[in-house]
């Protein structure tokens, strides 16, 4: 087999291809069996959502007791501090559309439920443990009968129209639509 020189030199060759290759399996080999590594993904999700949970609750626990105490404008100044701080984070706007629901702006809690389901789409899901999503289909419910019927009657008020867009928006969402 083995007759001159470059033949060795190609079986020499192949013999290192070979182990290096044997060498870049072994190293990337999922440890912990064949479903190790989604195990650990799994667990490492679930360690992030928990992680986020308490950070909310932690960021946010003054919101709801003042929220809970019925001091809802507090809680609106309270939360405007926050939203300065903490740009960007779905939770606050969540939480004003929650308290603005209460105080009777249907308009605004649905524009700020809205940008708070636009940042994190995890308020709809309901297996998240940040779900949202009966609030969501009350609000939606509420928002198409009361809102709905005001557009009808007057189909020139473009706000009314942007607020059942918006409201519409939310129903495709808890559907399963996507953005």
């Amino acid at each position: 087999m083995v007759k001159d020189r470059f033949d060795r030199l190609l079986v020499l060759l192949l013999f290192t291809a070979i182990i290096a290759l044997a060498v870049l399996l072994a190293v990337d080999a999922p440890r912990g069996g064949p479903h190790g590594s989604g195990l650990d993904k799994a667990m490492e999700r679930e360690m992030a959502y928990q992680a986020r949970v308490s950070l909310l609750q932690k960021l946010y626990g003054p919101v709801e007791s003042l929220r809970q105490t019925g001091n809802l404008q507090a809680a609106l100044l309270k939360l405007d501090e926050l939203a300065r701080k903490y740009p960007g984070e779905a939770h606050g706007y969540i939480l004003q559309g929650e308290i603005l629901r209460e105080t009777g702006a249907l308009a605004e809690a649905v524009a700020s439920y809205v940008e708070g389901v636009r940042l994190n789409g995890e308020y709809v899901d309901g297996k998240s443990p940040l779900s949202r999503r009966k609030e969501i289909r009350q609000l939606v419910d509420e928002g198409l009968k009361d809102i709905g019927v005001r557009a009808k009657s007057h189909p020139e008020n473009r706000s009314l129209a942007a607020t059942l867009k918006k409201t519409y928006y939310l129903q495709s969402r808890l559907a399963g639509g996507c953005e």
